[in-house]
């Protein structure tokens, strides 16, 4: 009977234990489903895309944001050497927003709707080669806040309503400069790589017909060799 009563004991606790680890999950599940992220992310990395391969991203935005988006591709691998990817946008609720299929691009457009906005970069053109991309992407807002309510805003005197005008354009003045400096960050990185690589190809090239050349030579002054070769004789001299 004792033994049964502890038994029984160590059953409820675990029950309890379990209970409790049930109620915290859920806890932090809704706190997860409504905690909203600010928005103010700005990613700049590159990614590999295996052959014919495609891969998805997804950055949530609020409404009335600038969206920006530009791609480049930087070195291609194995037998197929295209370089052109395909692009896509789509917005939360499925719709097409852009698409851009080159080398590089641009895709940029206003949010009209807070969710998370789906990126996806195809390597449908190279069925035998992988690609690296460099992405720069992100969501820009007025004044970078988001001012939800304007009418609450405190009334401000002519000076301090001049000094927010100008701190508001220096920091978008700011934004698209280092937009612009990624980019051609982006650019100098292709074009070292492109370099390097039409290096090592004309190294290669300069080699293998130096040897080829080498190789005909000696073939050329061997034949000319047996051409004029005597051919001995077994008749007998005079």
């Amino acid at each position: 009977m004792l033994a049964l009563l502890q038994m029984a004991g160590i059953v409820g606790l675990l029950q309890g234990l379990e209970l409790a680890h049930c109620q915290e999950v859920a806890q932090l599940r809704g706190s997860h489903s409504q905690a909203i992220l600010p928005g103010k992310d700005r990613y700049d990395f590159a990614i590999v895309i295996p052959a014919g391969g495609i891969e998805c991203l997804w950055q949530f935005a609020n409404q009335n944001g600038s969206f920006y988006f530009s791609y480049e591709v930087q070195w291609t691998s194995g037998l197929g050497h295209d370089r052109h990817v395909l692009a896509t946008v789509n917005n939360p609720s499925g719709l097409h927003l852009g698409t851009s299929q080159d080398v590089r691009g641009q895709i940029n457009f206003q949010t009209q709707e807070t969710g998370f906005y789906q990126l996806c970069l195809s390597n449908r053109y190279n069925h035998f080669g992988s690609v690296q991309v460099y992405l720069n992407f992100g969501v820009f807002y007025e004044g970078s806040d988001l001012q939800t309510n304007e009418l609450e805003r405190k009334e401000l005197n002519d000076t301090l309503e001049a000094i927010e005008k100008s701190t508001r354009k220096l920091l978008t003045d700011i934004f698209h400069m280092w937009r612009y400096y990624n980019f051609a960050r982006m650019r100098s990185r292709t074009d070292s790589i492109l370099l390097q690589s039409n290096h090592n190809y004309v190294n290669w090239w300069s080699a293998a017909q130096s040897i080829a050349i080498v190789l005909s030579g000696i073939l050329q002054l061997c034949f000319l060799k047996r051409l004029f070769a005597m051919q001995p004789s077994h008749k007998p001299r005079c």
